[in-house]
């Protein structure tokens, strides 16, 4: 089935925990429940509270937009050049704190006739390929994301590297299992070991949510085609 333009609108808003996705990038805030126990109720709420804020900063940001003096817009000094930085590192924050969020529960089991364990292991060689290849990417953030996505130039699934929230992001990509590697994402719970971290959200990861992802970005995949 051929994805239509309203079809990817309504996967991104779902994915934004919103309604409604406009030209504006207006979000609602959204309050997620994670369940896991791998994580304190402490850091959960103190999570919270930051998706919250970045919600926020974005929705300022994208009002401040509309009214910003495109005129004085230059490449050394401009508001209109920092709000455009900050709208894109917020609405980064955003999506990507809500897809973690989605990704994550206690019931954790994939099947082998999945899509995405079909996928993983096209493009990975095994299932077990990807996992130390994700986990090693998670290992190499600087304070900031594992993402495994679906890449349309490539037309292959592959893990990337982001620091903080808009760095190294690859074009053309599609995300479909979100890690969190910022510290207060961890430190609390695990102190300065990520490894024992990575390896505790590793069991965690909501393959339904998952694998619902991967059906999307199949059909991006076909529109790209």
């Amino acid at each position: 089935m051929k994805l239509t333009e309203k079809d990817l609108i309504a996967g991104i808003a779902k994915d934004l925990g919103t309604k409604e996705v406009n030209e504006s990038f207006v979000v609602a805030d959204r309050v997620f429940d994670y369940r896991t126990d791998a994580i304190s109720q402490s850091t959960k709420q103190a999570h919270q509270t930051l998706l919250n804020g970045y919600v926020e900063t974005l929705n300022r940001v994208s009002a401040e937009l509309d009214t910003a003096n495109t005129e004085d817009a230059n490449s050394n000094d401009s508001v209109f050049r920092s709000l455009k930085i900050d709208e894109v590192y917020n609405l980064n924050a955003a999506f990507l704190h809500g897809m973690y969020f989605d990704n994550i529960a206690e019931d954790s089991r994939i099947t082998a006739d999945s899509l995405a364990f079909m996928r993983l292991e096209r493009d990975f060689g095994s299932f077990d390929n990807w996992q130390r290849d994700f986990i090693a990417t998670a290992l190499s953030s600087r304070n900031g994301w594992a993402v495994t996505v679906y890449n349309s130039f490539l037309k292959r699934y592959i893990n990337v590297v982001v620091d903080l929230h808009s760095t190294n992001v690859p074009f053309s990509s599609y995300p479909v299992i979100v890690l969190d590697m910022w510290e207060h994402a961890y430190y609390k719970d695990y102190l300065n070991d990520k490894k024992k971290y990575v390896f505790a959200m590793m069991k965690q990861l909501n393959w339904k949510v998952i694998n619902e992802r991967f059906q999307r970005a199949e059909d991006v995949g076909e529109v790209f085609k």
